[in-house]
């Protein structure tokens, strides 16, 4: 009973000793407290209008008949474009442009009517602006769109020639009726699609900075036993790793929710999933991070503002390992190996279906354990690392 008391007083020193260097250190509260609240909503406001709609192109129409006329109206109408010019050359549509004041052209050559008129397939041009992939979506997407109504619409018309109208005609052109469901993300947004994943990396890289610069300022001030007590220092030290890691669970489970519930129900993303879910999920992603966090300024981070640096150069590439910009089912197994290193990897994976999809806890147990032992696993190596600290680094009682 005395040696549990001993420890649980050993790691309250610990966890006291460590808050008052998060709240004195300036640097570390601007990362904890302020990037992590400016950063999310800075996000959403850029992208509160999910998709881009009445997207400007222009149309070369050298065909000047009713058809191409009736299919360039509808294009106007789609929310995705907006006629914005009507050129009589290509050339012109293609300077407008290179001046972006378009980022579409349709082009209607002159045997359009014709060929349609002799029963043979008709060719519509799309040069599309790939500056940006929302350009070549919307342009892209609108153009089927009034593809698909204007095949529908030409065939019934062919029908009504040979005296076939109505439902007749109908169910001959459109035997299966379907119908186009989006889940998840009905309005095909990109902040519905991205946002979720770009939170959980602000919550990742954030608690990782402000670890790496506590520790990198031991480290360049030669006081890198400062982060063991005096009386633990022959002493073992997975409590120094409890109680450094039960001030930044304490301080990251209210910044974590605030980012990953509250603000993007401010901003009407989807939350479907349940609360004691995300709660549950996040616990071992925040231990993950954390003791993630201090092995890697243990072992590597010599100086104040090398974490920051760090972070500039996992960012991107955590984003990118996370299987949200490129499906993990496509990735090299080295690379998607690789990529279960970094908590971010499960975290977004989970967080995403619970979020988006209303996934329950035991539909990402994959993604669960995996943190779990993510956590486990870099407790052990943060352990490790204190004892290598006590071991071979000077200690300087400034």
């Amino acid at each position: 009973m005395n040696r549990l008391i001993n420890n649980l007083h050993d790691i309250w020193d610990v966890f006291s000793a460590e808050v008052r260097r998060v709240f004195t250190d300036r640097m570390v509260m601007l990362v904890f407290f302020v990037a992590t609240v400016l950063y999310p909503i800075v996000f959403c406001f850029v992208y509160r209008n999910e998709a881009v709609v009445s997207l400007p192109v222009a149309v070369v129409d050298q065909a000047q008949c009713e058809l191409s006329k009736r299919y360039i109206h509808k294009l106007d109408a789609t929310p995705e474009l907006h006629v914005a010019y009507k050129c009589a050359t290509l050339e012109e549509a293609r300077h407008l442009m290179r001046s972006h004041d378009v980022h579409a052209v349709f082009y209607f050559p002159k045997d359009f009517s014709s060929r349609l008129a002799e029963m043979r397939t008709a060719r519509v041009a799309l040069f599309c602006d790939m500056s940006s992939f929302l350009y070549y979506k919307n342009a892209l997407l609108g153009g089927n769109n009034v593809l698909i109504d204007e095949m529908h619409t030409i065939e019934l018309e062919r029908y009504a020639m040979t005296g076939l109208t109505g439902q007749q005609a109908t169910e001959m052109i459109q035997p299966v009726v379907y119908d186009d469901v989006k889940l998840y993300n009905p309005s095909m947004g990109f902040a519905s699609f991205f946002l979720p994943a770009l939170l959980m990396i602000v919550i990742h890289q954030t608690l990782f900075i402000g670890i790496t610069i506590m520790c990198g300022d031991a480290s360049e001030n030669r006081r890198a036993l400062h982060l063991i007590p005096p009386r633990l220092r022959t002493r073992s030290t997975y409590r120094v790793t409890i109680g450094r890691a039960l001030c930044f669970i304490l301080i990251y489970i209210p910044i974590t929710l605030l980012d990953l519930w509250l603000i993007p129900r401010w901003f009407a993303l989807p939350q479907l999933g349940n609360l004691r879910t995300l709660i549950a999920f996040l616990l071992p992603f925040v231990l993950a991070v954390t003791f993630f966090g201090m092995t890697f300024g243990n072992l590597f981070v010599r100086q104040k503002m090398s974490g920051v640096l760090c972070c500039v150069f996992f960012s991107v590439l955590l984003f990118f390992l996370s299987g949200i910009v490129w499906p993990q089912s496509n990735m090299p197994r080295f690379w998607l190996a690789f990529s279960y290193l970094f908590p971010s990897t499960p975290g977004i994976q989970g967080y995403v279906r619970i979020s988006s999809m209303g996934a329950a806890l035991a539909e990402v147990r994959h993604e669960y354990l995996a943190l779990w032992i993510q956590a486990a696993f870099y407790f052990v190596t943060a352990t490790l690392s204190l004892q290598f600290i006590r071991k071979f680094k000077p200690y300087n009682a400034r």
